[in-house]
């Protein structure tokens, strides 16, 4: 345990800090899971309307660091992909 002031405040800010990330984590991995439930389901416009939810979602996701922006641009595109493909 630390003994030094900041060094506490650290520990505090770290803790509450995880506890928001590991909330947006499973924001972020919830609205991937609908979409591609919708996609599985084979219905394209309730695909469509979860992609359109979940695609804020991940993108703040990159922005807050809790996923690396190119891993978001990577979901978002082969989940668009998906969708297309669905509606062809």
């Amino acid at each position: 345990m630390a003994n030094i002031r900041s060094a506490k405040k650290r520990i505090r800010r770290t803790a509450r800090q995880a506890f928001v990330n590991r909330d947006r984590v499973g924001a972020v991995r919830t609205s991937i899971k609908k979409v591609e439930q919708a996609i599985q389901s084979g219905d394209a416009a309730a695909a469509k309307d979860a992609f359109k939810n979940a695609q804020p979602e991940i993108m703040r996701g990159a922005q807050k660091g809790v996923m690396h922006h190119n891993k978001a641009s990577r979901t978002l595109s082969r989940l668009s992909a998906r969708i297309k493909a669905l509606e062809a």
